[in-house]
């Protein structure tokens, strides 16, 4: 099972606060284990403070304002930013032939001069998961996944993803249960 370009939809009964009500998106997934990005978790932190602080001047109205999310809990001092469409920096990792995450800061310099992607999201931190890990999890009812959309994680307020990627599977947020049950 490839779970690349999936999203995963933490169950409500997710003990790990890390990830309680999340919806991550998988960036890579292999036998040796798998990398996503938390799209719905925004931190106090505002694009422009963040460039301020890696010395970038962001004027760009649109995208000052703009949070900047909790990625997971790996790397926290470290910027992800996914965005469409992939462009040409010097760390990225092709997801789709849309969208693409890269690590480099480049990919914010190019946003600073107004030339950068037409959508991103950036977090601090990522999520990760050893070789066997996430499907096992899975398998314990820990996650739901479903095709990732990309107006989902670009398009939405933060607080609507959960019970949007919820409705791509056609489930409503009231009839989760914490319970797993096997027939």
């Amino acid at each position: 099972m490839d779970l690349k370009h999936q999203f995963l939809i933490a169950m409500p009964a997710m003990a790990d606060p890390n990830f309680s009500g999340s919806v991550v998106y998988i960036c890579d997934h292999s036998d040796r284990g798998a990398l996503g990005l938390v799209i719905n978790r925004p931190t106090d932190l505002k694009l422009e403070t963040l460039f301020d602080r890696i010395d970038l001047k962001l004027e760009i109205a649109p995208w000052k304002d703009r949070p900047v999310y909790f990625g997971g809990p790996v790397q926290t001092e470290r910027g992800f930013v996914l965005h469409v469409p992939p462009g040409s920096y010097s760390s990225t990792l092709p997801i789709t032939s849309d969208i693409s995450l890269t690590t480099s800061k480049d990919v914010l310099e190019a946003v600073a001069e107004g030339s950068g992607p037409e959508k991103m999201l950036v977090t601090l931190g990522y999520s990760g998961w050893g070789a066997g890990q996430l499907e096992s999890e899975i398998a314990q009812n820990a996650w739901l996944t479903v095709k990732a959309r990309p107006e989902i994680i670009f398009d939405m307020p933060a607080d609507e993803k959960y019970e949007a990627a919820l409705k791509l599977l056609g489930v409503d947020t009231l009839a989760l249960s914490g319970q797993a049950g096997h027939a």
